[in-house]
Protein backbone atom coordinates (compact mmCIF):
# COMPACT_ATOMS: atom_id res chain seq x y z
CA UNK A 1 0.00 0.00 0.00
CA UNK A 2 1.24 3.90 -0.72
CA UNK A 3 1.84 6.25 1.65
CA UNK A 4 -0.57 8.72 1.08
CA UNK A 5 1.29 11.02 3.48
CA UNK A 6 4.18 10.55 0.85
CA UNK A 7 4.97 14.66 -0.53
CA UNK A 8 3.35 14.96 -4.04
CA UNK A 9 4.66 17.19 -6.16
CA UNK A 10 1.96 20.35 -6.83
CA UNK A 11 1.64 19.34 -10.25
CA UNK A 12 0.69 16.42 -10.40
CA UNK A 13 -1.84 16.89 -8.07
CA UNK A 14 -3.17 19.37 -10.17
CA UNK A 15 -2.86 17.21 -12.93
CA UNK A 16 -4.57 14.42 -11.18
CA UNK A 17 -7.84 16.65 -9.44
CA UNK A 18 -7.96 17.83 -13.35
CA UNK A 19 -8.21 14.54 -14.67
CA UNK A 20 -11.03 12.96 -11.96
CA UNK A 21 -12.85 16.20 -11.88
CA UNK A 22 -12.92 15.51 -15.63
CA UNK A 23 -14.08 12.08 -15.38
CA UNK A 24 -16.61 12.96 -12.97
CA UNK A 25 -18.49 15.41 -15.14
CA UNK A 26 -18.40 13.17 -18.24
CA UNK A 27 -20.01 10.11 -15.79
CA UNK A 28 -22.97 12.53 -15.63
CA UNK A 29 -22.57 13.32 -19.34
CA UNK A 30 -22.29 9.52 -19.62
CA UNK A 31 -25.64 9.22 -17.49
CA UNK A 32 -27.33 11.46 -19.39
CA UNK A 33 -26.07 10.24 -22.37
CA UNK A 34 -27.95 6.74 -21.92
CA UNK A 35 -30.87 8.84 -21.08
CA UNK A 36 -31.16 10.39 -24.33
CA UNK A 37 -30.88 7.82 -26.19
CA UNK A 38 -33.34 5.67 -24.59
CA UNK A 39 -35.89 8.73 -24.74
CA UNK A 40 -34.70 10.15 -28.47
CA UNK A 41 -34.74 6.19 -29.77
CA UNK A 42 -38.55 6.37 -28.30
CA UNK A 43 -39.86 9.03 -31.06
CA UNK A 44 -38.84 7.42 -33.68
CA UNK A 45 -41.48 4.40 -34.52
CA UNK A 46 -40.17 0.85 -34.83
CA UNK A 47 -42.93 -0.02 -36.84
CA UNK A 48 -43.07 2.85 -39.38
CA UNK A 49 -39.07 2.54 -39.65
CA UNK A 50 -38.87 -1.44 -39.93
CA UNK A 51 -35.83 -2.93 -37.70
CA UNK A 52 -32.89 -2.45 -39.64
CA UNK A 53 -33.86 1.31 -40.54
CA UNK A 54 -34.52 1.70 -36.98
CA UNK A 55 -31.08 0.37 -36.03
CA UNK A 56 -29.34 2.43 -37.84
CA UNK A 57 -31.27 5.61 -37.30
CA UNK A 58 -30.52 4.73 -33.44
CA UNK A 59 -27.42 3.11 -33.23
CA UNK A 60 -25.03 5.80 -33.45
CA UNK A 61 -26.59 7.39 -30.40
CA UNK A 62 -26.60 4.05 -28.86
CA UNK A 63 -22.39 4.12 -28.83
CA UNK A 64 -21.93 7.75 -27.06
CA UNK A 65 -22.63 6.11 -24.02
CA UNK A 66 -20.28 3.30 -24.15
CA UNK A 67 -17.73 5.78 -25.27
CA UNK A 68 -18.44 8.27 -22.72
CA UNK A 69 -17.73 5.77 -20.03
CA UNK A 70 -14.60 4.25 -21.38
CA UNK A 71 -13.29 7.21 -22.70
CA UNK A 72 -13.88 10.12 -20.26
CA UNK A 73 -14.28 8.19 -17.47
CA UNK A 74 -12.20 5.49 -17.26
CA UNK A 75 -9.06 6.01 -19.18
CA UNK A 76 -8.54 9.83 -16.94
CA UNK A 77 -9.23 7.44 -14.13
CA UNK A 78 -6.32 5.16 -15.70
CA UNK A 79 -4.05 7.77 -16.37
CA UNK A 80 -4.32 9.09 -12.60
CA UNK A 81 -3.88 5.86 -10.94
CA UNK A 82 -0.86 4.99 -13.09
CA UNK A 83 0.67 8.71 -12.68
CA UNK A 84 0.80 7.48 -8.93
CA UNK A 85 1.69 3.83 -9.33
CA UNK A 86 5.23 4.83 -11.13
CA UNK A 87 5.69 7.06 -8.34
CA UNK A 88 4.95 4.51 -6.39
CA UNK A 89 7.47 1.69 -8.32
CA UNK A 90 10.51 4.01 -8.05
CA UNK A 91 9.69 6.07 -10.82
CA UNK A 92 10.74 9.62 -11.52
CA UNK A 93 8.76 12.81 -11.76
CA UNK A 94 6.97 13.29 -14.69
CA UNK A 95 7.46 17.33 -15.80
CA UNK A 96 4.73 20.13 -15.38
CA UNK A 97 4.68 20.78 -18.73
CA UNK A 98 4.87 16.85 -20.16
CA UNK A 99 1.23 16.21 -18.21
CA UNK A 100 -0.30 19.40 -20.29
CA UNK A 101 -0.20 16.32 -22.98
CA UNK A 102 -3.39 14.92 -20.47
CA UNK A 103 -4.84 17.93 -19.62
CA UNK A 104 -4.67 20.37 -22.93
CA UNK A 105 -4.40 17.31 -25.29
CA UNK A 106 -6.36 14.51 -24.32
CA UNK A 107 -8.99 15.96 -22.39
CA UNK A 108 -10.32 18.78 -25.04
CA UNK A 109 -9.73 16.06 -27.84
CA UNK A 110 -11.96 13.50 -25.97
CA UNK A 111 -14.51 16.08 -25.61
CA UNK A 112 -14.70 17.14 -29.25
CA UNK A 113 -15.35 13.30 -30.09
CA UNK A 114 -17.94 12.94 -28.36
CA UNK A 115 -19.39 15.86 -28.90
CA UNK A 116 -18.88 15.03 -32.91
CA UNK A 117 -20.50 11.59 -32.02
CA UNK A 118 -23.73 13.18 -30.54
CA UNK A 119 -24.19 15.75 -33.48
CA UNK A 120 -23.79 12.61 -35.86
CA UNK A 121 -26.11 10.43 -33.53
CA UNK A 122 -29.05 13.14 -33.68
CA UNK A 123 -28.13 13.83 -37.31
CA UNK A 124 -28.83 10.31 -38.26
CA UNK A 125 -32.13 9.79 -36.02
CA UNK A 126 -33.91 13.25 -36.60
CA UNK A 127 -33.17 12.46 -40.76
CA UNK A 128 -35.14 9.50 -40.24
CA UNK A 129 -37.85 10.89 -38.34
CA UNK A 130 -38.53 13.52 -40.64
CA UNK A 131 -39.05 10.65 -43.58
CA UNK A 132 -35.52 9.94 -45.33
CA UNK A 133 -34.53 6.52 -45.92
CA UNK A 134 -31.79 6.51 -48.09
CA UNK A 135 -28.48 6.18 -45.44
CA UNK A 136 -26.00 7.63 -47.80
CA UNK A 137 -28.07 10.65 -48.43
CA UNK A 138 -27.98 11.13 -44.52
CA UNK A 139 -24.49 10.26 -44.06
CA UNK A 140 -23.51 12.95 -47.22
CA UNK A 141 -25.56 15.55 -45.78
CA UNK A 142 -23.74 15.20 -42.17
CA UNK A 143 -22.41 18.57 -41.18
CA UNK A 144 -23.81 20.12 -44.09
CA UNK A 145 -22.71 17.50 -46.37
CA UNK A 146 -18.85 19.17 -46.25
CA UNK A 147 -16.98 15.73 -46.43
CA UNK A 148 -13.60 17.39 -46.34
CA UNK A 149 -14.43 19.02 -43.32
CA UNK A 150 -15.82 16.09 -41.19
CA UNK A 151 -13.25 13.90 -42.40
CA UNK A 152 -10.68 17.02 -41.12
CA UNK A 153 -12.46 17.25 -37.52
CA UNK A 154 -12.68 13.84 -37.29
CA UNK A 155 -9.16 13.56 -38.28
CA UNK A 156 -7.85 15.93 -35.86
CA UNK A 157 -9.63 14.69 -33.27
CA UNK A 158 -8.75 11.01 -33.80
CA UNK A 159 -5.14 11.24 -34.45
CA UNK A 160 -4.85 13.64 -31.71
CA UNK A 161 -6.35 11.87 -28.87
CA UNK A 162 -3.88 8.77 -30.02
CA UNK A 163 -0.78 11.53 -30.11
CA UNK A 164 -1.66 12.51 -26.60
CA UNK A 165 -2.47 9.26 -25.07
CA UNK A 166 0.88 7.85 -26.59
CA UNK A 167 2.94 10.48 -25.59
CA UNK A 168 1.70 9.86 -22.37
CA UNK A 169 2.81 6.53 -22.32
CA UNK A 170 6.31 7.07 -23.68
CA UNK A 171 6.67 9.71 -20.90
CA UNK A 172 5.42 7.11 -18.28
CA UNK A 173 7.49 4.40 -19.36
CA UNK A 174 10.58 6.70 -19.61
CA UNK A 175 10.07 7.44 -15.67
CA UNK A 176 10.29 4.23 -15.13
CA UNK A 177 13.73 3.32 -16.13
CA UNK A 178 15.73 1.89 -13.30
CA UNK A 179 17.39 4.36 -10.88
CA UNK A 180 21.42 4.64 -10.25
Amino acid sequence: MMDTNAAVPEHYAATVRTLLRFAIVMAFVGFLSGILYQESSKQLDLATAGDGLHLEATIHLALVHGHVFVTAVLVPVVMAGALFLARGAGGVVIGRGSLRWLTGGYLPLVTLTIALMLCKGYHFLLAVRRGETDLEVIDATFLGGMVPLRHGIYGFAHVGMALTMCVFLVLLWRSLKRQA
